[in-house]
């Protein structure tokens, strides 16, 4: 009976130290595990959250820039400059007054004269140019009923554009050679002058 006792008490001994080993084991195991657990949660947060900055910043970038889709137009108000629109008349005062000045007789009207200036004002208002004079060398052919002005009178033609003032086309013409004639030459008798928009158109002849 006493050995029973004993054989019984080293098998519990031997049982219990068994327990002890595996309970030792499994609580080694299950904070391991929870450690383990613990460490992929915040291991699996912190990659997340990386993600979700990177994201953000990416998204971020892409947004484009709002802007009005029909922006308001820039309206710049501007004083228009008058145009200068000195008349016939003046340029004709204008003429004689220098042609005296220079000592040589003032021109006298002529009607048929006048018909042809303002043929040829018109032609230029027309145009928006001067031509060279190629509408006044070719007029007689191109209006026959003019051609008997050109043939009872020796003609020329003095054409200025963009001048401020009747007395600024004048200092024009005498600053050019060829136009000078006009305020100096003594043997034209008769003329006419029309003038607009700051063309002007001045026949001479004798």
């Amino acid at each position: 009976m006493k050995n029973f006792l004993k054989g019984t008490m080293t098998a519990f001994e031997t049982l219990g130290g068994v327990v002890v080993i595996v309970g030792a084991i499994l609580s080694t195991f299950v904070v391991g595990y929870i450690f383990g657990f613990n460490n992929g949660l915040i291991e699996g947060y912190n990659r997340l959250s990386e993600q979700l900055a990177e994201r953000e910043i990416t998204v971020s970038a892409d947004i484009p820039e709002v802007t009005e889709p029909n922006p308001s137009p820039i309206i710049v108000t501007r004083t228009p400059t008058p145009r200068p629109n000195w008349s016939g008349p003046e340029l004709w005062e204008a003429v004689n007054a220098r042609r005296q000045q220079l000592g040589v007789n003032a021109l006298g009207s002529q009607a048929e004269l006048c018909t042809v200036a303002s043929v040829r004002l018109n032609e230029l208002l027309e145009l928006g140019k001067l031509d060279g004079h190629e509408g006044f060398s070719n007029m007689a052919e191109r209006r026959p009923d003019l051609a008997w002005i050109f043939e009872k009178y020796n003609i020329s033609e003095f054409l200025v554009s963009g001048a401020g003032s009747a007395q600024e086309a004048v200092d024009l013409w005498e600053d050019t050679l060829g136009h000078k004639k006009l305020l100096t030459g003594g043997e034209y008798v008769w003329g006419c002058t029309y003038a607009q928009n700051s063309f002007g158109v001045a026949i001479a002849a004798y």
